[in-house]
């Protein structure tokens, strides 16, 4: 599997996950699964040295917290 970081816009507020999916169209299905209102505004493979400098929101840690 690959890891995909997907934007999406919630009301106002914009926000950015990564998540482990099998293509990008699985991971944006994925993500507004869980956000049914929101809007997905790009899917994009991960940057590894990029994402580790700048990390995002993984969809794990959203149900821990």
């Amino acid at each position: 599997m690959a890891s995909y970081t997907v934007g999406l816009k919630l009301g106002t507020r914009a926000k950015a996950l990564t998540i482990e999916a099998e293509d990008a169209l699985v991971a944006a299905l994925k993500i507004k699964l869980e956000n049914p209102e929101a809007l997905v505004t790009y899917v994009r493979k991960s940057n590894r040295r990029g994402d580790r400098r700048h990390p995002h929101e993984t969809l794990r840690s959203r149900k821990t917290a």
